[in-house]
């Protein structure tokens, strides 16, 4: 998936909104290796969630809140 001309072997915090939002699930088992192997990936993951969870109810809500989850529970596995 190349949405908006992003750069996503790097996962920047652009990368993984777009991959999270609109990504299928090829993409998502790209970012939670990614994720696995990379503290800063997940911290974006992270830091992109809990901005998108405190806002208003969203297009993208479940997915936003699935990696959220997914995110606090391999913190805790690797913490």
């Amino acid at each position: 998936m190349q949405h908006r001309h992003l750069n996503h072997q790097e996962f920047t915090l652009a990368a993984v909104d777009d991959i999270i939002r609109r990504g299928g699930s090829r993409d998502w088992v790209l970012l939670r290796r990614a994720a696995h192997r990379d503290g800063a990936v997940l911290a974006r993951i992270q830091r992109l969630c809990g901005a998108a969870a405190s806002t208003p109810p969203q297009e993208g809500a479940q997915r936003i809140n699935f990696w959220k989850k997914y995110a606090q529970r391999l913190t805790a596995t690797l913490g």
